[in-house]
């Protein structure tokens, strides 16, 4: 007969490595200005946005994705892992991923390696799918990065996307470990409407549309977004998403030391805050930096907190995205112990 003696709880999986990086360039609303039928305060006003990171001329989302996957090796002491995991919208080419270009320029060459699209709820998927590798024992040790170059799927002259968006690289390592110790990541929230798939799209280069061909190539090869309807949904998926990660974890929204949502933009942050009876002071941002960076944003925003030294071993986080699907998604943390990272902009600086 089998036993009846419960076996030993699943790994959880814990944050030890963290990095960001962003390209050199910065893009000023003043720039944007020059071209588009907008001005600072414009832009300001309905996004937040001062400025944003932009990639040079031929580079790419794994050069990005490699800078800050290098930094968050170093910062958790290793230069091994079993897995690599690359959350992004924007990969390298459709074929093959973008992950197993980012391994081996790693040295990672031999270990699991795959790309997780789920737009901007990609970092959070992908924290959910290598939680699950550490507690299935698939792997003691994953590297999850989100990176996008959304500067290479956004018409320039589009005067709606151009101002939001900008690009960057958000690296973590996780390893084996407990559920009761400080990094320790806890209960997720995931969801998808593929009702809702024309709200946030990208028309062409897939099997429906290969090719961009005829009047509306221009627009069926860029990036486009219903940008009402979008903050709409945004603001109530994500702000579900998180209440249902709290009850799982046995939280309360005022047990939560900081809150760190997607950095889509200004207004949603804080209106997500708002729905959640969170203070704003708690909602960590830095979309007026560098932008919306896609599946980069969140572990962007930690790694910008962690910088500035705002976050401490034990503090209890909150996460929560939405993106395009349309998908969300929320988990819930405690904050490791672990050495300041250097800042994603280091010739700026924490201010």
């Amino acid at each position: 007969m089998p036993s009846s003696v419960p076996g030993p709880p699943p790994p959880a999986a814990v944050l030890c490595g963290l990095a960001g990086r962003v390209p050199s360039r910065v893009v000023t609303n003043a720039e944007l200005a020059e071209r588009l039928d907008t001005d600072d305060a414009w832009i300001r006003t309905r996004t937040g946005i001062r400025s944003r990171r932009v990639v040079a001329p031929g580079q790419a989302t794994s050069d990005l994705a490699v800078d800050a996957g290098r930094l968050a090796l170093a910062s958790a002491g290793t230069d091994s892992v079993d897995a690599v995991i690359v959350a992004t919208t924007t990969p390298d080419r459709p074929c093959p991923a973008t992950a197993p270009v980012v391994a081996a320029r790693l040295g990672l060459a031999g270990a699991a390696a795959f790309d997780v699209h789920a737009v901007c709820t990609g970092f959070v998927y992908g924290l959910a799918t290598a939680a699950g590798l550490i507690a299935s024992r698939a792997a003691t040790r994953v590297l999850l990065i989100g990176a996008d170059t959304y500067s290479t799927i956004v018409d320039p002259l589009d005067r709606a996307n151009a101002v939001i968006f900008g690009d960057g690289a958000g690296a973590v390592v996780l390893r084996a470990g407990h559920s009761g110790e400080p990094g320790a990541v806890g209960h997720f929230d995931l969801g998808s409407d593929g009702a809702h798939e024309d709200l946030i799209t990208v028309a062409a280069g897939g099997s429906r549309l290969p090719t961009a061909t005829g009047e509306t190539a221009r627009a069926d090869a860029y990036f486009a977004m219903r940008g009402n309807e979008v903050y709409r949904h945004a603001v109530l998926r994500m702000a579900a998403s998180a209440r249902t990660a709290l009850t799982r974890a046995g939280w309360q929204a005022e047990d939560v030391d900081h809150f760190v949502p997607h950095q889509a933009n200004l207004r949603i942050l804080h209106a997500v805050a708002e729905d959640l009876g969170l203070p704003r002071e708690r909602c960590v941002a830095n979309v007026d930096t560098v932008g919306n960076t896609g599946a980069a944003s969140i572990p962007l925003a930690l790694t910008d907190a962690a910088a500035r030294r705002r976050t401490r071993p034990g503090d209890r986080l909150l996460l929560t995205a939405f993106g395009g699907g349309l998908t969300w998604g929320s988990a819930v943390l405690t904050w490791p112990r672990l050495a300041a990272p250097a800042h994603p902009y280091p010739e700026e600086g924490p201010p």
